[in-house]
């Protein structure tokens, strides 16, 4: 291979070991954690753009700890996920979006000092269509005492403690995004080489956006300030502002990815539909909080319409809330919105945190 090209490629082992060598504070054992998770990427998506061949497409015949039934590789991807970690020492704990739960490590195996906390398959719904769907991540420090096994508490941290956060896009090409605090970084999967190459340097919430994304088939539900909210991005107040396109996938991984490359804001707010679920539908340590800190990290923001993602306090490990997440100032202004109509509900929703 000539100079010139080998020196372009940069894997994605070779940019972990350049981040730790240029902060000598993360250790080997960091290192390695997140090179796992990217080869368990690369066992989900060999299974992800082979499903029906297969026979991996369909229903696995149970459900996940929300009641949702759940897809063959939704049970794949949670599966590989705790089979790549559970044995390396590097963790002392793992919590995931389809277990109830914490998911301890075995005690034939030694415990380390990272809490591993994982959305296996976001978007699982749309499998049988082909259409993008990913896995979300979240590392935190171990915080209690001790070196043996995690506790609830370990997992139940605010994201501004993360250390690191990233998902992994299965699509026309399959890409791995992460963060450790440092810039948000992009990998795409090589499949002839089976390598994640570096593709996408310092990413950056572009400062024009193009799009919001939100399901505009429940409107009927929404509260006040976000029928105003998205009346505003559309251009169709008296504010005067240039209206924003609308591009929604319905996999919050693809919609998330698309905004953070083209300028824009995700959003799902809360809604009337289900008395069980008045203050949002998301769940904050699997999805809100791993990616309001790539948001931040890329220059945008992440709010629950009150409140910003990352000083959010956990109280249980599948906590819901809404989000609203993409370039700094659209979720300013949608926090404004919610803030001056929706004051009854966020009078309930900051009672009930």
């Amino acid at each position: 291979m000539p100079q010139q090209i080998r020196a372009r490629i940069v894997t994605i082992e070779r940019h972990i070991l350049n981040q730790q060598r240029l902060h000598p504070e993360a250790s080997g054992v960091f290192s390695d954690l997140l090179y796992d998770i990217a080869l368990a990427a690369k066992l989900i998506a060999r299974e992800t753009t082979r499903a029906g061949l297969a026979d991996i497409l369909g229903m696995a015949g149970g459900s996940n700890v929300q009641g949702e039934e759940q897809k063959k590789l939704d049970v794949f991807a949670n599966r590989t996920l705790i089979a790549m970690n559970d044995h390396t020492g590097r963790l002392c704990a793992m919590a995931s979006e389809e277990v109830e739960d914490i998911i301890p490590i075995p005690d034939q195996y030694e415990c380390g000092k990272y809490v591993l906390l994982f959305d296996p398959l976001d978007g699982s719904s749309n499998i049988e269509m082909n259409v993008s769907i990913g896995t979300i991540f979240s590392i935190h420090r171990k915080i209690s005492p001790g070196d043996g096994h995690g506790t609830l508490d370990d997992c139940l941290q605010p994201g501004h403690k993360q250390v690191a956060a990233g998902y992994v896009l299965f699509g026309s090409s399959t890409m791995l995004v992460y963060t450790t605090g440092q810039g948000v970084h992009g990998f795409t999967l090589d499949p002839g080489v089976g390598e994640f190459l570096l593709s996408h340097k310092d990413l950056s919430f572009p400062a024009k956006p193009k799009y919001y994304s939100v399901n505009q088939g429940y409107e009927k539900y929404w509260h006040e300030g976000v029928r105003r909210y998205v009346k505003w991005l559309q251009g169709l107040d008296d504010s005067g502002q240039k209206g924003l396109s609308s591009r929604y996938i319905g996999s919050l991984v693809a919609d998330f990815h698309r905004n953070l490359l083209t300028g824009g804001v995700f959003l799902y707010p809360p809604d009337t539909r289900d008395p069980a679920m008045p203050y949002g539908k998301l769940r904050l340590l699997y999805e809100a909080s791993p990616l309001a800190f790539i948001a931040e990290q890329a220059g945008g923001a992440a709010s629950d319409g009150v409140n910003r993602i990352l000083d959010i306090q956990p109280t249980g490990l599948h906590q819901r809330l809404p989000l609203f997440a993409g370039n700094r100032e659209l979720v300013e202004k949608a926090n404004e919105f919610v803030r001056t109509y929706d004051t009854d509900w966020v009078d309930a929703y900051m009672a009930e945190r």
